[in-house]
């Protein structure tokens, strides 16, 4: 829970997080610690909060944990005598791994004549945290849970942009989500695989748990240059970016294009809290792109399994071109027998290799334990006979045999049933033909 708690460090209210069985602290923001006079969490991580807060050797009688609802605010008021100041809480409970959690956030309103307009940005906070769970809880699906999101913070924070950037493999950042205002130009083809060095002063903000505010683009025109050139071709005076983690570890940001100058802190909170929810839905997306590819996936080699043939297929436009490239890895049985299967396992695993340098760009697929098959949508027939001949290249230098059986047809009309059985009884006459030439028994 740990990386929900980092996105209510740099608040300028007071949050502090309990486990509400056993009253033991697990968190307290910056201000909060600051406030009581500790320098660190560990100082106080697993004591009591009516210990720490109220200096009491007994639970508050005051205290509501047990009217507490996930999804639910509770608001009241309260003078703490230990720190002299009236407070505005908002308490709320948070499940997570068998364990319940009380969430409190609290405004100082001591001050009588800020009291009337920070209780009014709080209760706009409370609406904004609602609406965003129950976006986060209830959307068909997690990429419309993100999009509704950004959508939803756009228009409720006075924004001309949001979205949302992912570390990808290679360290750069890509655009994965994207929301604009009427009127307003979209960036997101233009902004994937953004060099690393162009964010690199953001990402070194992050480690430190800073978000970036920026009032004036201007601002880094001298100290982040290439930023500053990236940012002005979008046309972007103003934002607010905040990290987004992952285990502790920086897995990208989110933001807003040029929201009011004058609520450019607000908007920063509201960022950070919402920033837990955006997480949990990347989360969950990457969980069911997981799924996905397991229910597609042949988990030796990962090429495609019958159910993702069968989606190729449905995909191939009538009247176009198709190739089948039908394989079978030779004396896979004889190495299972005499080697072990994870000699095997290395022998499919190199035979998939071979597929993928040819046919990358079309179907792969493993479709029995020493069959593989490449469909090939849109080819020529002389480009593929040239693919099949460097394809055999490559099972000379891999140390892999295969019979290779092949279909080509210019207008493909036919189901693929025809095809495959065609293609398949080729495959047998070359591996009939090997076994003949090199007086191997077959049946080993």
């Amino acid at each position: 829970m740990e990386k929900i708690w980092k996105f209510f460090e740099n608040l300028d209210e007071f949050v502090y997080v309990t486990d509400i069985d056993t009253y033991e602290i697990v968190y307290m923001n910056r201000k909060t610690r600051e406030t009581y006079g500790f320098h660190s969490l560990n100082e106080i991580k697993g004591k009591k909060c009516y210990e720490v807060m109220q200096h009491s050797a007994a639970p508050c009688g005051m205290c509501n944990n047990q009217e507490l609802v996930e999804g639910e605010f509770k608001e009241w008021k309260y003078y703490n005598p230990i720190l002299d100041k009236h407070l505005m809480l908002k308490d709320t409970m948070l499940e997570q791994d068998g364990r319940r959690y009380r969430v409190e956030l609290a405004l100082d309103v001591s001050n009588e004549e800020q009291q009337g307009s920070l209780i009014q940005n709080y209760e706009n906070m409370e609406a904004f945290i609602n609406e965003g769970l129950r976006i986060a809880l209830y959307a068909p699906t997690p990429d419309q849970s993100l999009e509704i999101i950004l959508e939803y913070l756009g228009k409720a924070l006075n924004g001309e942009r949001t979205y949302i950037f992912e570390r990808n493999s290679q360290g750069n950042d890509d655009n994965t989500y994207e929301w604009v205002a009427n009127g307003v130009k979209p960036e997101k083809d233009n902004l994937q695989n953004v060099p690393a060095e162009v964010c690199e002063n953001w990402y070194h903000n992050f480690s430190k748990s800073r978000n970036i505010i920026i009032g004036d683009l201007e601002e880094i025109r001298e100290s982040d240059p290439l930023q500053y050139e990236n940012l002005k071709r979008q046309n972007i005076s103003s934002l607010v970016v905040v990290p987004l983690y992952e285990d502790q570890n920086v897995i990208g940001f989110y933001g807003v294009d040029n929201p009011p100058v004058k609520s450019l802190d607000y908007t920063s909170n509201m960022l950070q809290i919402m920033g837990y929810f955006i997480v949990s839905s990347i989360r969950r997306r990457n969980l069911v792109r997981e799924l996905e590819q397991m229910s597609y996936s042949d988990q030796l080699t990962k090429l495609g399994n019958r159910f993702a043939m069968e989606r190729y297929v449905a995909d191939i436009p009538r009247g176009a071109s198709l190739g089948v490239v039908y394989c079978d890895i030779t004396g896979l049985k004889k190495v299972n027998d005499t080697l072990g299967h994870q000699a095997g396992d290395q022998l499919i695993l190199r035979a998939s290799e071979v597929l993928r340098e040819e046919f990358s760009d079309y179907g792969i697929f493993r479709i029995g334990g020493d069959e593989l098959l490449a469909l090939c949508a849109d080819i020529g027939e002389d480009e593929l006979k040239q693919k099949v001949e460097h394809m055999k290249t490559g099972m000379k230098q891999k140390d892999v045999v295969m019979a290779v059986g092949t279909v080509w047809q210019e207008t493909w009309k036919l189901g693929l049933d025809i095809l495959l059985t065609e293609s398949e009884s080729r495959m047998y006459q070359e591996k009939a033909a090997y076994y003949k030439n090199t007086g191997i028994d077959r049946r080993h």
